[in-house]
């Protein structure tokens, strides 16, 4: 059976397992549509979390980014997994004796304002949607090289899976989806890592094969892999290339980010009780660190396989880089993708790959010839191609495809059921409409399910030139804009809604501000974005760390020279602190 066919195979049985549970569990209610009844299982719900979570971006690129950043790399993996202990500790149980449907609901009865709800909404619906269009790139990618597809093609059928269980099932459709593909993603980026790990270093365990020994008697794995890339010009691998400042706050960004993220936060709505909800959050944490502890490891051994296939023998010696007509088949395979490509610059027919940006290597390549670096790769095919490079069975490679897709659509699934919920529970239900019944109000969720799905699809089908580079921005967003008004409002009786909005749009404003300026996503040259400008050597990265502590302290000042919110208000933050009446949730 050829690769192809195999994927097919494995993909079709996946996708017919998704949408046989949304048929089992499709939506009767408003609060089965929105949280699925509040009766999910704390374990189930935290491997549904997992699957919320760990999107294309942590089973497709987060590893690629490891690859080439090497240490630098490291502050995805601080920051997403912490962002998780913030949320079990501060927020999820809090949120969760609260018992409203949705985030901005929330902060619009907290400080009782339809503007501070109509803001979250605002937060919310961008965040949702940059993020969206990256899943749905990643499904259109998947589809592409491994069904051989066309990106539009495979959009088309990712849209259409996930609008069956999203628009049908609702949030209990897509939690127990999740758990399945949970289960899918959580073996498809394992099996290849042990796979990998006992072919080089002889260890099961990938996580212990990231320090051991080569079994070819190179040596240790990271000192090989250090020096196969520094002898190619490039920083070595166990470097750190980020200031002190910077690693800080962009792990900061990262975490409260995470905790601001409307989607995650929703899934401790679906639980029975508010101990649950902390526990589902630990339950979360332990599901999420078997791939991430998993991805240093992932990233080190591709990015040694990468490189020591294009450059065979002598790593650095003009002789040892490969023929292109002689190059490997699963080379070939994702050049046609257009997701790897070779220029040959000096026409000796040989692939050169080394950092032509580094000027002490520039007189070393100039004497053998090289007139530039002739690969370009990009981040998000290490995860992907990587059993390919390391010559793993046909069934390792389909595996990983149906990962990689699960991956996408679980997290596609949660923001767009986020999207929809705000749309129709806190703009129709909550503003325009008040009056409108439980049926009208699920049947508006699910029209807007549907749009969004369309929305999603096209951003993923032509993405805004900027998408990859406001994936930083989305973060930043979470975290300066609806972060610290959960925080405060969770926290703090003396804070209104004068300084709630006013910190929000504050945050907002100034992380936006300085992502444009820096990306130059409009005017401003990409010049600019280098440390010698960043304010106090914060990259845009990091920025969000910088909008949050904005709008702790404008809220704080506003609500200082503001009439303290009504004993009402002050009542409700006492009883969500409160541990009296904790099994209890008020719906509507």
């Amino acid at each position: 059976m050829d690769l192809k066919l195999l994927t097919y195979i494995v993909v079709g049985l996946s996708f017919a397992v998704y949408i046989g549970i949304a048929f089992w569990s499709r939506a009767g209610s408003t609060g089965e549509f929105y949280v699925a009844g509040g009766g999910v299982h704390p374990i189930a719900n935290g491997m549904a979390t997992g699957a919320d979570w760990m999107s294309a971006a942590s089973f497709i690129s987060m590893a690629g980014l490891i690859a080439f950043l090497g240490y630098g790399g490291s502050v995805y993996l601080m920051g997403w997994t912490g962002g998780y202990v913030l949320l079990a500790m501060l927020l999820a149980p809090y949120l969760r004796k609260y018992g409203k449907f949705t985030v901005p609901e929330f902060i619009g009865d907290r400080y009782y304002s339809k503007g501070a709800r109509m803001v979250a909404v605002v937060c919310l619906i961008f965040i949702s949607f940059t993020y969206v269009a990256g899943q749905m790139r990643g499904v259109g990618i998947v589809f592409s090289r491994f069904l051989e597809v066309k990106i539009t093609t495979g959009l088309i059928v990712g849209m259409g899976v996930v609008f069956v269980y999203a628009v049908l099932g609702g949030m209990k459709g897509i939690t127990y989806t999740q758990v399945a593909q949970y289960v899918v993603l959580i073996i498809a980026y394992t099996i290849p890592a042990i796979f990998i790990s006992v072919q080089l270093t002889g260890h099961v365990l990938p996580q212990l094969g990231l320090g051991a020994s080569l079994t070819d008697g190179g040596g240790h794995l990271l000192d090989r892999l250090n020096t196969v890339v520094t002898d190619l010009g490039f920083a070595a691998y166990t470097s750190g290339n980020k200031s002190t400042i910077d690693i800080f706050a962009i792990t900061m960004a990262l975490m409260i980010g995470t905790a601001g993220l409307p989607h995650v936060i929703v899934r401790f709505f679906t639980v029975p009780k508010v101990r649950d909800a902390r526990t589902s959050a630990g339950w979360a944490l332990v599901f999420i660190a078997l791939l991430y502890t998993v991805a240093p490891a992932v990233g080190a051994m591709a990015r040694y396989n990468l490189t020591t296939t294009i450059q065979h023998g002598a790593v650095g010696q003009p002789s040892s880089n490969i023929v292109y007509e002689q190059r490997p088949d699963w080379f070939k395979r994702w050049e046609e993708t257009g997701l790897i490509k070779f220029a040959d610059k000096n026409g000796d027919g040989r692939i050169q790959y080394y950092n032509d940006a580094n000027p002490a290597f520039a007189a070393k390549a100039e004497a053998f010839g090289w007139k530039g670096s002739e690969l370009k790769v990009d981040n998000d095919i290490m995860v992907l191609a990587n059993p390919e490079i390391a010559g793993l069975p046909d069934w390792v490679i389909a595996l990983v495809a149906a990962g990689a897709i699960a991956a996408a659509l679980s997290t596609a699934a949660g923001l767009l059921l986020v999207i929809s919920s705000a749309i129709s529970h806190d703009v129709f239900k909550g503003a325009l409409t008040p009056n409108m019944s439980e049926k009208q109000e699920l049947m508006v969720g699910r029209i807007a399910a549907a749009v969004a799905v369309g929305i999603a699809g096209y951003l993923g089908y032509n993405p805004p030139g900027f998408v990859a580079q406001v994936v930083a921005f989305a973060f930043g967003l979470a975290a300066a804009s609806l972060f610290p008004a959960i925080l405060m409002g969770i926290f703090s009786k003396s804070v209104t809604r004068e300084g709630a909005v006013t910190g929000m749009l504050t945050g907002l404003a100034f992380t936006f501000g300085y992502i444009l300026y820096f990306k130059g996503i409009f005017i401003t040259p990409m010049a600019k974005n280098v440390p010698e400008n960043w304010l106090f050597g914060i990259s845009p990265e990091g920025i969000g760390t910088v909008g949050a502590a904005l709008n702790f302290g404008v809220t704080f000042v506003v609500s200082k020279l503001t009439a303290r919110p009504p004993k009402e208000v002050q009542d409700l933050i006492e009883n969500i602190r409160l541990p009296a009446g904790a099994g209890s949730a008020h719906s509507h």
